[in-house]
C-alpha cells in the first residue's frame, strides 16, 4: 500500500489498524536538539482520544504512546523517532455482519476493488483511528515551529445547519475547549451540543465544518506553482478521514466579488507593509505574506448510522442490515486536534525546506 507517508523533509509514516494490535508511526526529518514536550503530545493525544464526552464515540482508549527511537535523555537525535500506541478497547465481533458487505459511503468497496481483501474490523486502515499517530508528529512539528512563535487555532464553526456567523477576530478563542463541541461560542455550543444529542438518540449523523487560524507565520513559507503553501495544505486537510472540502482566505466567496471588493491593499507603517483587508488568507502566489493564514475544512456526516440501510454483498446479492460499533454522531469536534496537527506537519515541512535553501544559497 503507498500513500501512507506524508511530507519531503519532515515526514511521518504511519501504520496500523483499527483494530490491530496497535497503530503507529515514524517522523524522519525533525532537527536534532529539540527538547521533548512529553506534556503537549499528551494533551493533544487527550483532546483526540475517544470516549471524551457524550457525543463522542465511546470506545475507550488510553492513547498513551510509547517511544522506540530517536530520543535520548529527553532530546530529539535528528534520527528517525518510531512510536506505537497500543489498541486496547476493540470488539471486532461488533463487526461479524458487515464482513462480507459493502457498507454505504464506506471504503469497503473501492478497497475491496483495489486490493482484493480488506479488514472489516472498524474499517481497517481506512478507520479515523489512524489519526492518533497524526498528533503525535504534528505535536513534534509545533516543537519545531515553537522559536516562529507561530500560533495554530482550531474550531468548530459549524454542525449540521448551525452555522457560526461570526469572524474568527470577534471570537475568544481561549473559549474553545471549554465546550465538548470545540466551538469558542457559548450559546452556538449549546446548540450544537443538543442537535448532535437529537441525532445520535435517533440513529443518525450529520457533517460539520473546522475553521483554523494560524497567526505570526513567517513570510516566505510555501513554493511557487506546483507546491504552493495552499496546496499543500489543502492536500493536508482532505487527507483526513471524512474530509470533503477546503477553502482558504475568501474562499468560494470571491467568485460573487469584483475586484475592486476583492483585493487587498497595502500601505506602510512604521516601515511594515500590511494590508487593509485579508481576503488572499494570508498567502499570495502560494507564499505566505505575514498575514493571518486562516481556511475552513468540511467533514461529511459520519457514514455509520445506526438505521436499517440497503446495500449488496461481495456477490453483488441486495442486502439489508443494521451497524453495530461505536462511532461519533458528527466528526468535527474531535477533528479539530487533527486539524491542528496537519497545519503544523505542512508549516514545519516549508520552515525546513526553507532553513535548507538558506544553507545551500
Amino acid at each position: 500500500m503507498g500513500g501512507s507517508t506524508f511530507g519531503r523533509i519532515f515526514r511521518l509514516t504511519s501504520f496500523g489498524e483499527s483494530h490491530s494490535k496497535a497503530i503507529g508511526g515514524v517522523i524522519d526529518g525533525c532537527p536534532a536538539g529539540i527538547k521533548v514536550d512529553y506534556d503537549l503530545i499528551n494533551k493533544e493525544l487527550l483532546r483526540r482520544m475517544p470516549g471524551q464526552s457524550a457525543i463522542t464515540t465511546q470506545r475507550k482508549e488510553t492513547d498513551e504512546v510509547e517511544f522506540l527511537s530517536g530520543i535520548f535523555d529527553g532530546k530529539t537525535l535528528g534520527t528517525p523517532i518510531g512510536f506505537i500506541i497500543l489498541n486496547h478497547d476493540f470488539i471486532p465481533g461488533d463487526y461479524e455482519n458487515i464482513k462480507r458487505l459493502f457498507r454505504p459511503s464506506h471504503a469497503d468497496y473501492s478497497y475491496y476493488l483495489k486490493y482484493g481483501i480488506r479488514d472489516y474490523r472498524g474499517g481497517g486502515r481506512s478507520s479515523a483511528r489512524e489519526t492518533a499517530s497524526r498528533i503525535v508528529a504534528g505535536s513534534f512539528a509545533r516543537m519545531v515551529l515553537h522559536q516562529t512563535g507561530l500560533q495554530i487555532i482550531a474550531y468548530v464553526s459549524q454542525v449540521g445547519n448551525l452555522m457560526l456567523n461570526k469572524n474568527y477576530e470577534e471570537l475568544d478563542l481561549s473559549n474553545i475547549d471549554k465546550s465538548i463541541c470545540r466551538c469558542p461560542d457559548a450559546e452556538t455550543s449549546e446548540k450544537m451540543q443538543l442537535l448532535i444529542e437529537k441525532l445520535k438518540s435517533e440513529g443518525n449523523s450529520t457533517g460539520g465544518v473546522v475553521s483554523c487560524v494560524i497567526r505570526n507565520t513567517p513570510a516566505g513559507m510555501g513554493e511557487p506553482v506546483f507546491d504552493k503553501l495552499h496546496a499543500e495544505m489543502a492536500k493536508a486537510m482532505l487527507s483526513i478521514n471524512g474530509a470533503k472540502g477546503f477553502e482558504y482566505g475568501s474562499g468560494f466567496r470571491c467568485a460573487s466579488m469584483t475586484g475592486s471588493e476583492h483585493n487587498d491593499i497595502f500601505y506602510s507603517e512604521d516601515d511594515i507593509v500590511k494590508t487593509r483587508t485579508n481576503h488572499s488568507g494570508g498567502i499570495q502566489g502560494g507564499i505566505s505574506n505575514g498575514a493571518d493564514i486562516y481556511f475552513n475544512v468540511a467533514f461529511k456526516p459520519v457514514s455509520t448510522i445506526y438505521q436499517k440501510q440497503s446495500t449488496i454483498d461481495e456477490q453483488m446479492n441486495p442486502v439489508e442490515y443494521t451497524p453495530k460499533g461505536r462511532h461519533d454522531t458528527c466528526i468535527a469536534p474531535r477533528a479539530v486536534p487533527i486539524v491542528e496537527a496537519m497545519a503544523a506537519m505542512v508549516l514545519a515541512d516549508f520552515y525546513l525546506i526553507a532553513k535548507t535553501n538558506r544553507i545551500r544559497d
